[in-house]
């Protein structure tokens, strides 16, 4: 049980024994890291042939016996007339023993003992490679030649099959890349060459990935670098996206005269209805009785806007003047002419 002064046993005793050695309390230990981390074991012994006299007869084991004499002279720093038996292989890469040309065993980076008559040693590099396509000329489904650059990523995961199966794993995987690329970009047009890139590349590499198996590699990635057209093709294609820009512009256009079109046709409804009309007659009222010169002001106005006000005016007393001649009246509301001349007064004034 700890102490009533402290939370955890050993967080103090830890911390006591960080003090001591000069570290400070919140150092964090790594663990370090190891040989799988970079790079796996491809170690391996192939099981010797012990019913086949031709390959363990006396004359090899003469040679191998001999190879072994020297080879023990040969580790004497001093002797310089026997070769060294010990070979150095480097890390990311794999060593390959062959006795008497025949594969015997894999071995691991470090330093390897040969018997240096019977034996010989060969490195494999297991890193990962980047090779770069050289340009290949391709032609669409839609007759557009083009000219592609790409890039494959593989490493080796069987260095056996990659050294004794194929001659050069590196020079087939190029050439099946560009075999198997002149064959899918001839299946699509130029449209989905230029928008579907990165699934071309997919495509080539699933198609290539079984292939490369069977020679000891694996392809992790491909891509497409470039995509260089013609200068005939360069300028179509100019042409064709200036000519579609100026299309959707048109298009836009036509859009925001339509929507322009509508709000004014709105706008105009809403002017010509009642109570906008009666507001622009006040307003206009407003803005004549401001005026210093004007004595008197006649503006028409619709019936339904005026015709109550003169006719409450006409009753108090205080309504147009009325000229009668005999029986005839002079209504300044219903003579046509009168109305007019307001009207040009009106006019005039303004």
């Amino acid at each position: 049980m700890s102490a009533p002064g402290s939370t955890n046993g050993k967080t103090a005793i830890g911390g006591t024994l960080a003090s001591r050695s000069g570290l400070p309390d919140d150092l964090v230990k790594v663990q370090p890291a190891r040989l799988d981390d970079f790079q796996p074991s491809y170690a391996r012994q192939v099981q010797p042939d012990l019913e086949n006299p031709a390959i363990h007869g006396w004359y090899a084991s003469f040679i191998h016996g001999l190879g072994g004499g020297i080879g023990f002279f040969g580790a004497i720093p001093c002797c310089f007339c026997c070769p060294n038996p010990f070979k150095r292989v480097d890390q990311g890469e794999v060593g390959l023993v062959t006795k008497f040309g025949r594969f015997e065993r894999a071995v691991d980076p470090g330093l390897v003992k040969v018997n240096p008559l019977s034996e010989r040693l060969t490195s494999v590099d297991v890193k990962i490679q980047i090779v770069e396509v050289p340009r290949q000329v391709c032609m669409t489904k839609d007759n557009v030649t083009l000219n592609l650059t790409s890039v494959i990523y593989y490493h080796i995961t069987s260095p056996s099959k990659a050294a004794f199966s194929i001659t050069n794993v590196r020079t087939a995987l190029v050439e099946r890349t560009q075999t198997t690329l002149r064959h899918v970009v001839g299946a699509r047009v130029l449209q989905d060459v230029i928008e579907r890139r990165e699934e071309i590349a997919q495509s080539i590499s699933e198609i290539i990935e079984s292939v490369a198996t069977a020679w000891g590699a694996q392809v992790e990635s491909m891509l497409i670098k470039d995509i260089i057209f013609s200068n005939d093709l360069q300028d179509s294609l100019s042409m064709a996206a200036q000519a579609k820009r100026i299309g959707e512009s048109k298009v836009i256009a036509a859009r925001a005269e339509v929507e322009s079109a509508k709000l004014m046709r709105q706008a105009a409804d809403i002017l010509s209805s009642a109570p906008a009309m009666q507001i622009r007659y006040l307003e206009a009222m407003q803005s004549m009785a401001k005026s210093a010169n004007s004595k008197v002001i006649f503006l028409p106005a619709p019936n339904q806007t005026v015709g109550q006000p003169i006719t409450a005016a006409e009753n108090a007393g205080e309504g147009p003047s009325r000229y009668n001649t005999g029986s005839a009246v002079f209504d300044a509301g219903n003579n046509d002419g009168f109305q007019r001349a307001i009207n040009a007064r009106v006019t005039e004034d303004i």
